[in-house]
C-alpha cells in the first residue's frame, strides 16, 4: 500500500501527471480498505492528507464527499436509527414482521431481501432504502436472539445492505449509477431510456436472480440458528406517544422519498430533515445534546472517503485512461456479440474496481458511441452494458450504499468483503453468462 502511494511521484510514461498520481492514490486506499490494515476512517484521512499535500486534486473534489448525497443520507439516518431504536419502533416493527416470518433462519433472510427488494420499487435511492431497513433489520436480529458479533446478525445486516443496492439495478431510478448513465445519455446522445424497456431487460437477472443469490451466499457463509421462541413473546400494547410522533416523521419521510420525481428534493435532504425534526419540538425524540452519540464520526469519515475516492479518480482522468487502453486492445468486431459483451463488461468492472459504482457510467457513457460503431450494435445495447458491470461490486467500497449498512451494523471488514466477493464471482461465472443468454433471447444484439 506504501508502494501505491509511493507511485505518486514518480512519472509514468502515457499517463498525464494528474492521472498517475490519482491511479497510485486510489490503488493505495483501495489496498488499505481492502486489507484493513489500519482503520477504515484513518485511510480516509491519509487518502484526503496525501491528495491535498500531493496536489492529486483541487480541495472541492478532495473533499466532495463530504458534500455528496450519501453523506448526509447517512448523517440523517444516524439521528433517524437513534430515534427508531430509542422509541421502541423499530422493536416493535421487527416483532410484527419476525411473526410472519416463520422459524427459519432462511426465512429471516428471505424476507428481509423482499422487503429490500420491494422498497426499491418506491425509493429512489439505495442509501435512503439502507438508512430506512437497517433498523429494522437489527431489531429482528434482537428478536430472534442474535447478539453484537453473531453470525446471524452479520447476515441479517448484509442482506438488508445487500439487498438494497444490489438488485436495485434492475430498477431504472432505483440506483445512482442508473440515474447518472440515463441523464449522461440524455445529454450527449438525445437517448431517454423506457422504463418497461429497462426492466425487463435488467431485472430478471440483475434484479431477481441476483437477490436469490444475496441470500444463498448469506446463508453460506453465516450460517445460525434461532435463539429466541418469537411466539411466545407477549403481544405488544398501543404505540407510546413517542412512537406515534416518529411513525408521522418516517410516514412524511416514506412519502417523500417516493416522490421525489414530483418535487425535485433530494433523499439526502429528507432524511436530514427528518433527523432534524426527531430533535426538534414538538417531537423531541432525542435530546439534541446527546446528538453525539447517534452521530459517529468513523463512519462518516469513511463514507465521505469512499466517495471522494470516485470524484478523484474521474477528476483525474485515470478511469478514461484505463476504459479507452482496455477497448483499444480488446478487437471489438461487429458479429462477435459474446466476446464484445464481455469485453465491455471486463473493462467497465476494471473502472469500477479504482473507483466506485458511479464512475463507470460517468466514463463509459461518452465512449458509447465509438464502442457501438465498433461493435456494429444500436447505441442503447451499447449502453446498456454497463448496467452488468457497475452492478457486480467485487468490494464494500464499490458501492457506498453496501459500507453505510456494514457501519450501521457493525459488520467487520473481512464479513463484508467476503460476502462481496462471493456474490461477485458467482455473477462472474453464472448470472452474467445468464444475462447475455436472456439478451439473445430478447434480441438486443441484432444490429
Amino acid at each position: 500500500m506504501l508502494a501505491g502511494a509511493s507511485l505518486l511521484f514518480i512519472p509514468v510514461e502515457g499517463l498525464s501527471r494528474e492521472a498517475a498520481m490519482g491511479g497510485a492514490l486510489a490503488l493505495a486506499a483501495i489496498g488499505l480498505w481492502a486489507t484493513n490494515a489500519i482503520p477504515e476512517h484513518l485511510t480516509a484521512l491519509l487518502f484526503f492528507l496525501i491528495a491535498m499535500v500531493a496536489g492529486v486534486a483541487t480541495a472541492p473534489v478532495v473533499f466532495s464527499g463530504f458534500a455528496s448525497s450519501a453523506f448526509w443520507l447517512l448523517f440523517g439516518g444516524m439521528i433517524v436509527g437513534a430515534a427508531v431504536r430509542d422509541t421502541g419502533l423499530g422493536a416493535r416493527v421487527a416483532g410484527a414482521l419476525a411473526r410472519q416470518m416463520g422459524v427459519s433462519y432462511l426465512g429471516i433472510l428471505t424476507g428481509v431481501m423482499c422487503v429490500a427488494l420491494g422498497l426499491a420499487f418506491v425509493m429512489p435511492s439505495s442509501v435512503g432504502r439502507v438508512v430506512l431497513l437497517m433498523p429494522v433489520a437489527l431489531g429482528l436480529a434482537d428478536v430472534f436472539g442474535f447478539g453484537e458479533g453473531s453470525r446471524g446478525r452479520i447476515g441479517i445486516a448484509m442482506t438488508a445492505g445487500l439487498g438494497a443496492f444490489l438488485p436495485g439495478f434492475g430498477v431504472m431510478p432505483a440506483n445512482v449509477p442508473n440515474l447518472v448513465m440515463i441523464g449522461a445519455a440524455d445529454t450527449l446522445y438525445g437517448l431517454k431510456p423506457v422504463y418497461g424497456d429497462y426492466l425487463l431487460l435488467h431485472f430478471p437477472v440483475l434484479g431477481l436472480l441476483k437477490a436469490i443469490t444475496v441470500v444463498a451466499v448469506v446463508r453460506f457463509l453465516f450460517p445460525d440458528r434461532i435463539r429466541a421462541d418469537v411466539s411466545a413473546a407477549p403481544a405488544p400494547g398501543p404505540l407510546s406517544p413517542a412512537e406515534r410522533r416518529l411513525a408521522v416523521i418516517l410516514a412524511t419521510a416514506l412519502a417523500l422519498w417516493a416522490t421525489d420525481f414530483l418535487h425535485g428534493i433530494s433523499p439526502a435532504w429528507v432524511a436530514l430533515g427528518a433527523g432534524i425534526a426527531c430533535m426538534l419540538p414538538p417531537f423531541r425524540l432525542i435530546d439534541p445534546a446527546k446528538m453525539t452519540d447517534a452521530v459517529q464520526f468513523r463512519p462518516l469519515l469513511y463514507i465521505s472517503g469512499v466517495l471522494s475516492l470516485g470524484a478523484v479518480v474521474a477528476a483525474t482522468g485515470i478511469a478514461d485512461h484505463m476504459a479507452s487502453g482496455f477497448l483499444r486492445l480488446a478487437e471489438l468486431e461487429p458479429g462477435k456479440d459474446a466476446w464484445n459483451f464481455f469485453a465491455v463488461v471486463a473493462a467497465s468492472i476494471g473502472v469500477s474496481l479504482l473507483g466506485t459504482a458511479p464512475t463507470v457510467p460517468a466514463v463509459l457513457t461518452p465512449l458509447a458511441e465509438q464502442l457501438s460503431v465498433a461493435m456494429g450494435l444500436p447505441l442503447v445495447t451499447t449502453l446498456m452494458m454497463q448496467v452488468p458491470a457497475y452492478s457486480t461490486v467485487l468490494f464494500p467500497f464499490q458501492g457506498p450504499p453496501v459500507v453505510v449498512a456494514m457501519q450501521l451494523g457493525k459488520v467487520p471488514m473481512r464479513d463484508g468483503i467476503r460476502a462481496t466477493l462471493a456474490v461477485a464471482v458467482i455473477t462472474i461465472v453464472v448470472l452474467l453468462p445468464l444475462d447475455y443468454l436472456w439478451w439473445q433471447v430478447l434480441g438486443r444484439f441484432d444490429g
